[in-house]
């Protein structure tokens, strides 16, 4: 099967994520298409008790059907069944369990939009079903891959990164734990900058932000200073023996979804995630560990 002809399977149109992906992949006269399969079938999940769910759900997939042609079927199964490769899209992070342990016997490698899952142990769930199905997944934000934090990266070594400071805008929906809904996206730069062996994280408070201290194996730190101030931008100031990078990320440049998406078509393509399922679920459990910090005013272990 030549890549372009994958047949690929929305789960979840209850987030904008559902529409950004289609119109890259649907689109080939976007300037920032991405090649390699069309989302040819969706199943709109959405959950009732999460506003920014259930308002949005019908018309997201009614613009997938009238602008892109793409089919509404009636379970995640029947999405698995029809399709080469599936984005699992739905927007409430309490979900993805119970639809990836749906599709998961239909062998189909999948990507699972942030937040993978909101605690550990549902995450290593995640993670076991993978492992049984033998199935190539893979989860992150697409802030993860913002074009200016992967030019500083390929142009120094990344091993070198002594300290970072990273930011971002801190939204929280009730329904989504505290740092899974809009924290994650900073987090999810730290990690691409540092990598994984965060030993511990601790959280301090003012009225304007929350900043999370992390400390690394080899004396290495991170900190990520989430804003409660409107329009806060994400930045990234990157130190390195002797040099310091600061980096304000935008996607003017290039759009995080698209930076994203190419990653995600080596996965269905190749069947092997470019992202290694450790560093996800350090993720998971670092954003647990702030929030327990931030519960109890202590440093927590990870």
């Amino acid at each position: 099967m030549l890549v372009d002809d994958l047949k690929i399977g929305l789960i979840g149109t209850d987030s904008s994520h559902s529409v950004a992906f289609t119109k890259l992949l649907n689109d080939s006269s976007d300037a920032n298409h991405v090649s390699g399969g069309k989302v040819v079938a969706a199943f709109l999940g959405g959950s009732n008790d999460f506003p920014l769910s259930a308002d949005r759900v019908e018309g997201f997939m009614a613009k997938l059907e009238l602008e892109f042609g793409v089919r509404r079927l009636n379970s995640p199964e029947e999405v698995a069944a029809s399709c080469d490769a599936i984005l699992l899209t739905s927007a409430d992070g309490r979900v993805h369990l119970d639809q990836f342990r749906r599709i998961a016997p239909y062998g189909k490698p999948v990507f699972i939009d942030k937040p993978l899952a909101l605690d550990t142990i549902s995450a290593k769930e995640i993670f076991r079903i993978a492992q049984q199905y033998q199935l190539p997944i893979m989860s992150c934000s697409a802030l993860r891959y913002a074009q200016q934090i992967t030019d500083d990266l390929e142009r120094e070594n990344p091993a070198t990164v002594i300290r970072a400071v990273v930011g971002g805008p801190l939204a929280v929906e009730p329904t989504q734990s505290y740092y899974y809904w809009y924290g994650i996206h900073s987090i999810e730069l730290l990690y691409a900058i540092m990598g994984t062996g965060c030993l511990e994280v601790s959280v301090t408070t003012t009225e304007e932000h929350d900043l999370i201290a992390a400390h690394w194996e080899g004396g290495r730190t991170g900190t990520v200073k989430l804003s409660r101030l409107p329009e806060s931008p994400f930045f990234a100031t990157i130190s390195r023996a002797g040099q310091t990078s600061l980096i304000e990320v935008d996607s003017s440049a290039k759009p995080f979804y698209a930076s994203l998406l190419e990653q995600i078509m080596i996965l269905f393509d190749s069947h092997k995630s470019p992202l290694d399922w450790n560093e996800t679920l350090e993720i998971i459990r670092f954003i647990e560990a702030a929030e327990e910090s931030k519960r109890i005013g202590q440093s927590v272990s990870l």
